[in-house]
């Protein structure tokens, strides 16, 4: 959701009104995937501190049971995906959460799997 100048995308505008409402929810590997994305020791400490506003949930056994059927069901229609993309399609059905993202590639899982992604 980066952008290197002038207004903010819109998807950053969404993010920051979530937010607000206090309606963000955060995996360990969405905290790691940002915190990986930093280019210097600045950066990563002004995003950690910013993050870590951010309570954690954990997935469960059936969060990653889940997971798996997703994987497999996906694959059986030709989609390939990555176990944590998997992950987080199983722990936004499982726990009732839309996902807001820009990667493309949920909405080939969003055409297997009853994951509600959050357009802008």
């Amino acid at each position: 959701m980066r952008k290197r100048s002038g207004e903010p995308s819109p998807h950053a505008l969404l993010l920051t009104e979530l937010i607000r409402e206090n309606r963000v929810q955060m995996l360990g590997c969405i905290r790691q995937e940002a915190l990986q994305g930093c280019r210097d020791r600045a950066q990563f400490d002004r995003l950690r501190g910013a993050l870590a506003a951010f309570p954690e949930r954990s997935p469960a056994q059936a969060e990653y049971e889940l997971a798996a059927e997703f994987f497999n069901l996906c694959r059986s229609h030709g989609v390939q995906g990555s176990r944590m993309d998997y992950l987080l399609c199983a722990c936004s059905v499982a726990w009732g959460l839309p996902i807001l993202t820009r990667d493309r590639d949920f909405t080939r899982y969003a055409a297997h799997l009853p994951v509600t992604l959050v357009q802008v």
